[in-house]
């Protein structure tokens, strides 16, 4: 079937479908097209890794869009948001509008409403939706990338609810979901009320085997010899043989998938070895440039060791890693200049990268409720071996799990050659899922009594799935409690049927895509800075358990979350040399403090909190009884052992945020907690997002004064810009950042209105003679004449500022979150 010969298309796609390669339609595709994708009919496809699922949802759209409709593209990362919408654009010239939304959970995206495709996460649609984003209600066809995630117990609820609401916002909305090949995608289409199109066809040959001994035997009976030397690395050595097996020319990439971020770093740098002989002169000064610009992203270890690795061909990928870091790894690798990415699983989440042999070095991983090294599931593996073979590109793929021993071989081939994945099972029912699902149903009208909101959790995945009818209800009907304890929701049971109304504060919490247990832990400890009282606990302590981190990390590498929640940091120890304390800066509020504020949110179920690691009991006992003035909440009994560890979790948290809003250096903080610098960014980006939403609800609740929420507002504001309280103007100055706006204070310049009046010399000279760089700073903060010309740096400014820079945050010198350089 050829691209050109559809109808339901707009004009000329076909044909450019055609221009790109695209000269017949896959197998499933084509049989997307039968079941009435152009048509505008439901469809659930359930097929492998790079057999052409985004050109289905392409078609679903682009002929949805042509019958007059809009189309919604859901992801599950925002790195694949802004992957898919690179990917879409290219229909902008046949008149399609794209836009992305990932952030910003307050926000309706009214912007939205002038684009035909709008790609965005779970969770921003969720948000969408309960902000009352009215062109919503203009959806006709909406596609579920990765819909098999519904069975994560984090994410996947969101998802789930989100499906059924846009499907009840729009009853005849075209649903496209997208899966990984799973043991139950029909029950996914009957939920869906989809057609089903499930496959296993792909456009090359991936084979799927076990290295033992000398040799990787494949599922197909097949068998290729990869000799390993006696002392020889297993994992290097199937390296080395895929890079010097040519293939139209070039040798193949790798990727090796292992369990933990330490690991992944460890491997990439052995593997330089392999990788490092095997360049050209000319990819050899590429790198040297790809390295520079990964050192330019961050001052700290882990941005160094990614360089190193990188300079000679190798690079590790992990969820510490700043999200740039990430982008140029990937970029590097799918143009083949790296030639081999190590690591852990979250790059078989979606992430375009492709390479000619997976190695799956690890099959186990830290799991803190199994008690040790569990299996992954099947599923979890296919995605990864699913990764093998680049259409257009590799002749074939191959994906090669290791083996030490015969035992071990067989058992592989068992467990994941030769099994089905696991089936899709919703996490819906669960109380921590519930919660926030429920308030946001009632708050946004989805449900005005408990049988309506029964009724609207009919059309969800769990209660196609469950045999247990009265656990979602029973599950709910606890949730309602909560809800109704905490002032979120008014219960009337009065005329025989019970009616549920938002309350005005759980409006807003519904509003800001608060957990309510967050919401109410926050609402507690604002009433008692009001009260300058010594505070309580809040009003949803949750329970927690040790948990591997994302990246599967070990004890002590690991996080301390809570149940049910992946950590995304790892931890290590702290010390306070150095360490300015917060009393010493005169807060506006004498009863609030930043701790006090950084450690209220810390607590809250939104927000990861770092793991306890051995050792950091006593330092953190310590540093609480010395700073306990300062929580807005009684700090628990030493006897009560897990919730005395979870404080203690909490404060180390906050800790790292008061790191961060002292200037300290990145680097610094990477090496005292443990974390890397994506760690940084995500726990200052959460941190900023409760603060603001703490802000809101000062502002709302009743008992919280205004000294309290000029102190919630500076506490966000140092955790936005990374500074302390007197660079606050200064760093509010588009272009400045953290780093500039302490040089320029040093140099004398303190604010936005000095930046208008002082002599551009000493701007120039505090911006180490950067023209561009001051001229855009005085022209963002309102100088009337921002030329540099004929200007030359005052030699003191400089003096002043690089002595100021380099002996404040704790450091040596800024870190460069925030920095714009």
């Amino acid at each position: 079937m050829q691209p050109s010969s559809l109808s339901g298309l707009p004009a000329g796609v076909g044909e450019a479908l055609e221009a790109e390669g695209v000269a017949e339609l896959y197998p499933p595709q084509e049989a997307a097209v039968e079941a009435g994708v152009v048509d505008g009919e439901s469809l659930v496809a359930a097929v492998p890794t790079a057999s052409g699922k985004t050109l289905i949802a392409e078609l679903a759209m682009l002929s949805a869009i042509d019958r007059g409709g809009k189309a919604l593209y859901i992801v599950p990362l925002r790195a694949l948001a802004s992957e898919k919408k690179t990917e879409f654009e290219r229909w902008e010239d046949h008149g399609i509008t794209v836009g992305v939304s990932t952030g910003n959970y307050e926000s309706d995206g009214e912007w939205l409403a002038t684009r035909d495709i709008i790609v965005a996460t779970s969770e921003k649609v969720d948000s969408l939706i309960r902000n009352g984003a009215p062109w919503i209600d203009d959806l006709t066809c909406v596609v579920s990338d990765e819909v098999h995630l519904v069975d994560d117990a984090n994410r996947g609820p969101t998802l789930e609810v989100t499906l059924a609401k846009l499907r009840k916002v729009n009853p005849g909305l075209q649903t496209v979901a997208l899966s990984a090949t799973v043991g139950n995608a029909d029950v996914i289409a009957d939920w869906l009320d989809a057609a089903l199109v499930e496959s296993d066809w792909r456009p090359i040959d991936l084979r799927m085997g076990v290295h033992f001994g000398n040799a990787i035997d494949f599922a197909d009976g097949s068998k290729r010899e990869v000799p390993v030397e006696r002392g020889e690395d297993q994992t290097a050595r199937l390296v080395a043989d895929a890079l010097d097996t040519e293939e139209d020319g070039q040798g193949g990439s790798s990727l090796v998938f292992v369990n933990s971020r330490r690991n992944a770093e460890s491997s990439a740098r052995k593997l330089t070895d392999v990788t490092g002989p095997r360049l050209t002169d000319d990819e050899r000064g590429r790198l040297r440039e790809l390295a520079d610009e990964i050192r330019g992203v961050s001052d700290t270890d882990t941005s160094e060791d990614l360089a190193d690795a990188v300079e000679r061909g190798s690079a590790f990928h992990h969820a510490g890693l700043a999200s740039e870091h990430r982008s140029l790894v990937e970029d590097a690798f799918r143009d083949r200049l790296i030639k081999c990415i190590s690591a852990t699983p979250t790059l078989a989440a979606g992430v375009n990268t492709p390479a000619r042999r997976v190695i799956v070095r690890d099959w186990r991983r830290y799991d803190g409720e199994f008690g040790g090294m569990k299996p992954l599931d099947v599923l979890e593996v296919h995605q990864m071996c699913g990764r093998a073979g680049r259409p257009g590109l590799d002749p074939y793929g191959e994906a090669v799990l290791l083996a030490n021993d015969a035992d071990t071989k067989e058992e592989l081939f068992e467990r994941y050659l030769w099994a089905d994945p696991e089936p899709v099972r919703s996490k819906l029912a669960a109380e921590p899922a519930l919660r926030t699902h429920v308030l946001a149903t009632v708050a946004s009208g989805f449900a005005s009594t408990r049988d309506g909101l029964l009724s609207f959790l009919d059309n969800t995945l769990y209660a196609t799935q469950t045999d247990d009818e009265g656990r979602l209800a029973a599950v709910t009907d606890t949730v309602l409690d909560y809800l109704a304890v905490n002032d979120f929701i008014d219960r009337d049971r009065g005329g025989g049927s019970e009616s549920l109304t938002a309350t005005g504060i759980g409006h807003t919490v519904s509003r800001l895509y608060l957990d309510p247990m967050s919401a109410a832990e926050m609402i507690d400890g604002l009433r008692r800075a009001g009260d300058g009282a010594a505070g309580a606990t809040g009003a949803g302590a949750g329970e927690f358990v040790r948990t591997a981190d994302d990246d599967g990390d070990e004890p002590g590498f690991g996080t301390y979350t809570r149940a049910g929640e992946d950590g995304d940091e790892s931890a290590a120890g702290s010390d306070s040399d150095g360490q300015m304390s917060e009393r010493d800066s005169a807060p506006s509020s004498p009863d609030v403090t930043p701790l006090g504020l950084y450690h209220l949110v810390s607590r809250t179920p939104d927000m990861y909190e770092l793991y306890l690691k051995s050792g950091d009991r006593e330092t953190y006992t310590e540093l609480c009884y010395e700073r306990e003035g300062e929580f807005l909440g009684d700090v628990p009994s030493e006897y009560e052992d897990v919730r005395f560890e979870d404080w203690l979790a909490s404060l180390k948290t906050a800790r790292l945020l008061e790191d961060w809003a002292n200037e300290v250096d990145e680097d610094r903080i990477t090496e005292r907690y443990g974390v890397g610098p994506g760690d940084i960014r995500g726990k200052v980006d959460t941190a900023e997002w409760l603060l603001r939403a703490a802000e809101t609800l000062a502002r709302d609740v009743e008992g919280v004064d205004g000294d309290v929420v000029v102190a919630v507002r500076e506490a966000r504001k140092r955790i936005e810009y990374g500074v302390r309280e007197e660079l606050l103007d200064l760093a509010g100055v588009r272009n400045v950042g953290r780093k500039r706006a302490r040089r320029l204070f040093e140099a004398g310049v303190e604010t936005r209105a000095d930046l208008r009046e002082v002599d551009k010399a000493v701007v120039l000279g505090a911006l180490r003679g950067r023209e561009r760089t001051a001229e855009r700073i005085l022209e963002h903060a309102g100088r009337e004449n921002p030329s540099m010309a004929d200007v030359r740096p005052d030699k003191s400014a400089s003096a002043a500022a690089t002595a100021g820079s380099a002996s404040d945050g704790d450091g040596d010198g800024q870190a460069s979150l925030g920095d714009f350089e």
